[in-house]
């Protein structure tokens, strides 16, 4: 038997972090004494520990170096595989971030504007498919926008208030440098009244970002207000699936679904936040590639049914703004968000965090 001190000497790891990750149930010791409280490991305990100071080196999760030291070694090289993919997105995030940091810095000393033409109707559209998503918390104002940010063929417009994520995509003409521009929602809302005004709904509409200011002419008419001083969250980091995609795509009627959710009848499960009860819509698919509604005598027995709860109002919020007909839903799991695509804009989708059953 080798005591903590020794185990932390020929693993790598701290005695501070073996006590750690035993408290963690991941490396666990072979004896503890009951009266000294002193940790004891056998010499079979030295390779796993060492494995464990090795994935901590490379800053993978504790649940996943937990996995890791149960698993055959063909899981482990998976599992190894997978935190290189983060890593490398989370370079590719650090990198973007830089960029961007390096463009305020430049905006400081040159004044750069950027102009992007567009259909009236495509930006009314993509308005039209994010608005739900806006934040209201008066803590977290980075929220209570809307993102514009251009590439060199279109504009994108994000919104998210931590429980839902909205993207919708509007191709453009791009004059001056990728921008990103964070406008206040009543901005959004007198921009979008003003694409409905006119007779000529085929005029293009412009938008102008400069100097930390946006505006839009259409028709003859304009708006403009100040750019929000915050950094809202990058959208590619929060839209992130598995190398495989979403474990379940199913083709849906978005009518038939809407009936169902607001059916007086409609299956619903309570859970309960701070003593209060709410209401937690589940789905679950259908057998035969669409999905159902899964009421609570449902969720009982086998723990392995694949279901999702989400908040139904959200769910009608998001249907709604992705319009009519056969849309997608790809459910990846109870703790993955539930995405609602529209099959023919792989562009304009909205993300539903899950709430755990």
């Amino acid at each position: 038997m080798r005591s903590i001190g020794e185990l932390a000497r020929a693993s790598g790891l701290t005695v501070s972090a073996l006590r750690f990750y035993d408290s963690a149930g991941v490396l666990a010791p072979a004896l503890v004494d009951p009266t000294t409280g002193y940790r004891w490991y056998t010499c079979d305990q030295v390779v796993p520990a060492r494995l464990v100071a090795g994935l901590r080196r490379v800053g993978m999760p504790v649940a996943e170096i937990a996995a890791a030291v149960r698993a055959e070694p063909a899981q482990v090289h998976r599992l190894l595989d997978a935190h290189l993919r983060r890593l490398e997105d989370g370079l590719a995030d650090a990198r973007r971030e830089f960029a961007r940091i390096r463009a305020l810095l430049d905006a400081e000393e040159t004044v750069v504007t950027t102009r992007v033409v567009l259909s009236r109707t495509d930006l009314a559209a993509a308005v039209d498919a994010v608005r739900f998503a806006v934040g209201t918390d008066p803590d977290l104002p980075a929220m209570a926008g809307v993102l514009f940010e251009s590439d060199a063929t279109g504009v994108w417009l994000v919104a998210t208030d931590r429980f839902r994520l909205a993207v919708a995509r509007a191709a453009a003409r791009v004059e001056g440098p990728a921008v990103r521009a964070l406008a206040p929602v009543a901005f959004v809302d007198e921009l979008r009244a003003l694409l409905d005004v006119g007779a000529n709904l085929t005029a293009e509409a412009r938008l102008t970002v400069t100097a930390g200011t946006i505006s839009l002419a259409v028709a003859g008419r304009a708006v403009d207000c100040a750019a929000m001083p915050y950094d809202f969250p990058d959208r590619h980091r929060l839209v992130r699936l598995g190398p495989a995609g979403p474990a379940h795509r199913l083709t849906v009627d978005a009518d038939a679904l809407r009936a169902a959710l607001t059916s007086a009848d409609a299956p619903v499960v309570t859970r309960r936040d701070g003593g209060a009860p709410y209401a937690v819509t589940v789905l679950g698919p259908d057998g035969r590639g669409g999905v159902r509604l899964l009421g609570a005598d449902e969720l009982t027995g086998d723990e392995d049914a694949f279901r999702v709860g989400v908040n139904g109002g959200y769910l009608l919020q998001a249907l709604d703004a992705a319009g009519p007909g056969q849309l997608l839903l790809e459910l990846d799991g109870p703790i993955t968000p539930l995405a609602v695509r529209r099959p023919d804009d792989a562009d304009a989708f909205s993300l539903l965090m899950p709430i755990r059953l």
